[in-house]
């Protein structure tokens, strides 16, 4: 599975708002923004974004991931910086 096909396997089952998706299978870096994280803890947030990708970590399709996951809020005070950080790895 791809990247693309990763962030829209995302944005559909999670209902984002976005998804940046950087790496490869070896590492993936997962930045995603929706409401669905809304009062959760960074730890739920990282579970929320976990349960859609279990099967392909388990089939070692996937072998390591990095998530950060926003609210649209948050994303949006903060997207400019963030943004300038996806470019640059």
């Amino acid at each position: 599975m791809n990247n693309q096909e990763i962030k829209s396997l995302l944005i559909t089952e999670l209902n984002l708002k976005e998804a940046y998706i950087t790496g490869d299978s070896n590492h993936i870096k997962i930045i995603v923004i929706g409401d669905i994280f809304k009062g959760e803890s960074q730890v739920k947030r990282q579970q929320i974004v976990y349960a859609p990708l279990i099967n392909m970590i388990a089939k070692q399709h996937i072998h390591a991931i990095s998530i950060v996951a926003y609210t649209a809020e948050e994303w949006k005070k903060n997207n400019k910086k963030i943004k300038n950080s996806i470019h640059k790895t």
